[in-house]
């Protein structure tokens, strides 16, 4: 008979828990017509703040004048806080009413 003489330590078994990774929530950033702004403005908007390439600047900017709103994109808040600032800003500049708002997608 052979007996163990403490050569093998003792084995801990250690957990850790594993943190669940979120994406965060996404936020669409709409555009709302007015009688003020220009086709040519909003689309200069959708291509230059949003990225959207002209045929797809040209299609939100149908949609917001045929449809009162449209989705200039998908971001998280904070981005999509960012963009609207941005609008907004340049808007004023140029003196034009456009208004962006942010809903939750």
């Amino acid at each position: 008979m052979s007996t163990k003489n403490g050569n093998q330590q003792d084995q801990q078994t250690v957990v850790k828990e594993r943190q669940e990774l979120r994406r965060p929530p996404l936020y669409k950033v709409l555009l709302h017509n007015d009688d003020y702004t220009t086709m040519d403005f909003v689309v200069m908007v959708l291509t230059m703040i949003f990225h959207h390439p002209q045929e797809s600047a040209n299609r939100v900017m149908m949609q917001v004048h045929r449809e009162g709103v449209g989705v200039a994109g998908i971001f998280p808040r904070d981005v999509a806080e960012t963009k609207i600032a941005m609008v907004h800003g340049l808007a004023r500049k140029h003196e034009y009413p456009l208004k962006c708002s942010i809903e939750r997608e």
